[in-house]
């Protein structure tokens, strides 16, 4: 950008903000000015802005890069101030949000990583431009276009895969058993990201089904997901929102609406200069109370939080895990020039009961609001009750109903999950020339090949060890094995139907049903009392 129409740009952009972080109405188009009594207007604001940047630009003792300066200083140091979820995106972080919204891009379709200074291809998407043209995972990339990878970040490397649908991009690679460089001539093509897994049955009568994130249509994925199994035939199912980031409000209401009775209120938001807005379930459940356990983690958040909350609320499913993240700020996104955004924290949400699970952030640093957790930060001051009148607490997330907590990695854990599995995995399809069958496990001789190898490449660990550990061995190489052997989505799903957490899900179905029916007995007492 030139000096001059980036310094105009910026200069609107500061007058801008002051006008929005002055206040704003309805919808978010209607502005209005700081007040009178306000010590600093925008013209002030502008012009110290001003000032400041022309004293940088001329006597910094190093040139400096204003353009850095201003995206990665100036515009998100101004949001920071505000509170943890607010925030300014340059072109390529909105153009990346947009893209995670709508779940879709044009590329090639493949996950990559770096593994050991070199891009790896982690897995290509089951259908997807990469995977027809026969790139697998263990590729290195060594490089997009004739140009090298070598030290290219993933999202660079990203980048270059990237492109207007049609187009082809050539991709050299070396691929383990191979004695020389494999090239691929890829054309790109829309990729689909799916927010919702297949639904599929871990036993009969009970489904699973993991939502990811909360996109422009999640909602519409969750219900096309379990009327593609059979929603009728469902008499308990296990939803997943472990990992969960959330995203947005309405798919997430959405979600919540396909579970709840219609009417039955979802979630509340009210803010400084935004009216209440009360959401309820608009088309409803139509009849299927089918028993739900719904498995959170500390991860769990937002939209996420949302949909938990309200089937908690209302005594629909029993919340298994750990108390989720915590974020009750609802986020208005607002379009500025020359293709960048706002992210503007406008209100608060609040679930059916009235609680706000927003945790406190006075008194934290940004690193140790995302990355420090302490438990029990419930407020007691802000005590709620579902449905059935069981009590539930605002301030700290969604407390689950029955704890599970995942125990961390152990030191030979870590080694195997971070490399050690991945590199097995990619030297045993090199070497050995088969098929594996749908329903596959490793046996002791792939265990005992994995114990070589690991003796073999320096890996470190005694048999004690190697003994504790057995049981989330056999389970974690056989998720990366069936990578490799199928595709990513049959890997999920061995690894989901594996998961002691899910199992203590599957027990715990039964009280989740003992749960809703209090909650309509007490509903149904309550009525005739009013009568």
């Amino acid at each position: 950008m030139a000096p001059k129409r980036r310094l105009h740009f910026t200069l609107s952009l500061v007058i801008l903000l002051c006008f929005l972080l002055g206040g704003f109405a309805g919808s978010g188009t209607h502005l209005t000015a700081a007040p009178a009594d306000d010590p600093y207007s925008p013209k002030d604001v502008t012009r110290v802005f001003t000032k400041m940047l022309a004293t940088v630009e001329q006597n910094a003792a190093e040139k400096v890069d204003m353009d850095k300066a201003i995206y990665d200083g100036a515009l998100p140091g101004m949001m920071r101030t505000l509170d943890p979820h607010s925030n300014f995106f340059d072109p390529k972080e909105f153009a990346l949000l947009r893209e995670d919204q709508e779940g879709h891009y044009f590329g090639v379709g493949m996950e990559v990583t770096t593994r050991n200074g070199k891009t790896v291809v982690i897995a290509p998407f089951p259908g997807s431009p990469a995977w027809k043209a026969g790139l697998r995972p263990g590729d290195t990339i060594f490089s997009v276009n004739d140009k090298p990878t070598a030290n290219l970040n993933t999202t660079e490397v990203a980048d270059l895969l990237k492109g207007p649908r049609g187009t082809q991009v050539k991709v050299v690679v070396l691929r383990e058993g191979t004695a020389d460089y494999l090239t691929f001539s890829v054309v790109r093509d829309e990729i689909s990201r799916k927010s919702v897994s297949d639904a599929f049955w871990l036993r009969p009568g009970v489904a699973f089904v993991k939502v990811l994130s909360f996109g422009e249509i999640t909602d519409q994925e969750l219900a096309q997901s379990l009327r593609n199994l059979g929603e009728d035939n469902i008499k308990g199912l296990v939803l997943d929102l472990r990992g969960n980031p959330g995203g947005l409000l309405n798919t997430g209401v959405g979600t919540a609406d396909h579970f709840l009775p219609k009417g039955a209120v979802i979630v509340s938001q009210h803010g400084r200069a935004s009216p209440e807005k009360i959401y309820t379930a608009y088309n409803g459940n139509h009849g299927r109370d089918y028993s739900m356990v719904v498995i959170v983690d500390r991860m769990s958040a937002s939209a996420a939080e949302i949909v938990s909350g309200a089937l908690q609320d209302h005594d629909r499913a029993l919340i298994l895990g750990e108390t989720t993240f915590g974020k009750g700020l609802v986020q208005t996104v607002y379009t500025l020039p020359e293709q960048t955004a706002l992210a503007l924290t406008t209100a608060h949400f609040y679930t059916p009961s009235g609680r706000l699970i927003q945790r406190d952030y006075s008194k934290l640093s940004y690193f140790d609001y995302y990355n420090v957790r302490t438990e029990n930060l419930r407020n007691t001051a802000d005590v709620k009750t579902t449905d059935s009148g069981r009590t539930v607490y605002g301030g700290g997330g969604i407390t689950p109903d029955e704890e599970y907590k995942a125990q961390p990695m152990d030191r030979l854990q870590s080694q195997l999950y971070r490399n050690g599995l991945f590199s097995f995995t990619g030297n045993y399809f090199a070497s050995h020339n088969v098929k594996l069958p749908q329903g596959w496990m490793p046996d002791d001789q792939v265990l005992n090949a994995l114990h070589d190898y690991l003796t073999k490449n320096n890996y470190t660990f005694t048999g004690a060890e190697w003994s504790k550990d057995h049981d989330w061995i056999k389970r974690y190489l056989t998720k990366e094995m069936y990578v490799w052997a199928f595709n990513k989505d049959e890997s999920d799903k061995v690894f989901a139907q594996t998961d002691p957490e899910v199992a203590q899900a599957i027990e715990a179905l039964p009280r989740a049903q003992a749960l809703e029916e209090k909650a309509l007995k007490v509903i149904s007492q309550r009525a005739a009392a009013h009568k």
